[in-house]
């Protein structure tokens, strides 16, 4: 039980939201007419660097069963390569669209 309580699982989640709540803009704290103070604005770069490890997840795992499908049935392999194709450029446009997003703040 202990062991599984300090796990890399949960001690990333962890630093995950520790770093979120570091970031974070400070609701209480805030003047009327100063701007936006955070403790440290890594809002962007972190949520760039989710995107960016998302989408990389997200395409080796297309590529790995596409691949694997490919091996058992090699006859349809062109339609395999043409879904593949077309899956793997609609994840890399949302990955630029949420970079988009994430830039601009």
């Amino acid at each position: 039980m202990l062991r599984s309580l300090f796990s890399t699982r949960s001690a990333s989640m962890l630093a995950a939201v520790l770093l979120t709540l570091f970031c974070a803009d400070v609701a209480s704290a805030q003047e009327a007419g100063g701007g936006s103070t955070s403790l440290i604005d890594l809002t962007a770069a972190f949520s760039v660097g989710l995107v960016v490890i998302g989408a990389a997840m997200g395409i080796s795992k297309l590529a790995a069963s596409a691949y694997e499908s490919m091996a058992r049935q090699p006859e349809v392999s062109g339609s395999i390569q043409t879904a593949m194709i077309i899956a793997a450029a609609l994840i890399e446009g949302f990955t630029f669209y949420a970079l988009f997003i994430c830039s601009t703040k």
